[in-house]
């Protein structure tokens, strides 16, 4: 049996029976997790099913204004969609941890405000400081976040808070110094954002790194810490995410010839999350598809500038509201139907007596005599009483003759 006394550690072996060998090979959470493997058949049918949806949408601004897909405005609209992807995968990363970021839109227009001021220092003057100062922003938050072991979204919120404090010191818009253009790079710029998508995909379905990456999500109690190498995942991975949020306002800032607005960004967190969510990343972290991340962007990119060609006003926050709905639906459906499908069974147990259960209920035992002794009964050709011998009250006592 099994108690949940002070001090004690539990046992290594589960509560099904199954040994801790055939578990590690088996369950995607040695630890709590449910037995089998998680199915990845459910992102197939949700990833098809996006990119049913953007070939419509392609279909329907080619049909409203051709022109949108051909010259520059292909260039700025692959633009559009890798400074949107970058935010995406930003949360998208932190998301898979089960520590989502909530300050990368704050962090992308700070950004965004510092390469258009020190645009005229060069991209590699302006761009340096910046992300380091992310990288070191990303540290501190993952510091908070697993030291704490505090939720994610919690701990980011109060991050994005400190972030719009500084973004609303400036009370004017900030006119870009730069010269460098990215739009004769765009399709470069959109081929390396596809990569690291479907690559972060890939890498994201093997059983291995899917476990790895998901140690953070939480099993049974959320309080509950998760391990050293959860919290360093976890770290790095919310790193990557302020660095990714920063890398999207500076090419957000080269390529405006606009003034950036000091805006909180908290719409731009809101688009993002929702696309994570569409693209079918779990809420709870851990799971996610392949290419789902790549096929959400594009639908929304392409959705907008089909918008805009029919000259329909379409703010961020009624697309990411829209996007949110929709993603939390792909998660409810992930967790349902990308669970292990059924349960493992035990292992037989070693030749032996097996008299030792694995539950509170052990199994019976071999049936034995009455107990106590009934008093023996008196024989009719004996009627002597056996209680009564002689010998009990005659025989020589030691104690009385002083041993001992």
């Amino acid at each position: 049996m099994r108690y949940d006394e002070p001090g004690r550690e539990p046992s290594s072996e589960p509560s099904s029976g199954i040994p801790a060998a055939v578990l590690e090979n088996v369950f995607d959470d040695p630890a709590h997790g449910e037995p089998g493997r998680d199915r990845l058949a459910v992102h197939v049918v949700w990833e098809l099913l996006l990119l049913i949806g953007l070939g419509v949408l392609a279909y329907l601004l080619w049909q409203e204004d051709p022109a949108a897909l051909r010259g520059d405005a292909l260039r700025s609209l692959l633009l559009d969609a890798v400074v949107l992807g970058l935010l995406t995968l930003a949360v998208g990363l932190s998301l898979r941890t089960a520590a989502v970021n909530l300050a990368v839109g704050p962090v992308a227009v700070a950004a965004a405000l510092h390469v258009a001021e020190q645009g005229d220092r060069g991209a590699a003057a302006a761009a340096g400081p910046a992300l380091a100062v992310a990288a070191l922003g990303g540290l501190a938050l993952a510091l908070v976040v697993v030291v704490l072991h505090v939720p994610g979204w919690a701990a980011s919120l109060a991050g994005a808070a400190g972030v719009i404090g500084y973004v609303e010191q400036r009370s004017a818009p900030v006119l870009p110094q730069g010269e460098f253009d990215p739009g004769g790079d765009a399709l470069y710029l959109f081929v390396g954002f596809a990569a690291v998508a479907v690559l972060g995909g890939l890498f994201g379905a093997v059983r291995a790194v899917r476990r790895l990456v998901g140690r953070f999500r939480p099993v049974v109690d959320p309080a509950r810490r998760r391990g050293a190498v959860a919290a360093v995942v976890t770290s790095g991975a919310l790193v990557g995410s302020t660095v990714l949020a920063a890398l999207a306002g500076m090419l957000t800032a080269s390529r405006d010839t606009t003034p950036v607005v000091p805006d909180p960004g908290l719409d731009w967190t809101v688009l993002a999350v929702g696309l994570a969510l569409l693209a079918g990343t779990s809420a709870y972290g851990r799971r996610g598809g392949v290419f789902g991340i790549l096929l959400a962007v594009c639908l929304v990119t392409v959705f907008v500038a089909y918008a805009q060609a029919r000259g329909w006003t379409v703010s961020r926050w009624a697309v990411g509201a829209a996007a949110l709905g929709v993603g939390l639906l792909a998660t409810r459906l992930v967790e349902t139907y990308g669970r292990p499908a059924t349960g493992v069974a035990a292992e037989p147990l070693p030749a032996g007596d097996n008299r030792i259960g694995t539950g509170w209920t052990a199994p019976p035992a071999d049936p034995v005599g009455d107990w106590p002794p009934a008093v023996p009964t008196r024989s009719p050709e004996s009627p002597v009483d056996p209680w009564n011998d002689p010998q009990w009250d005659t025989g020589p006592r030691r104690w009385d003759a002083g041993e001992r």
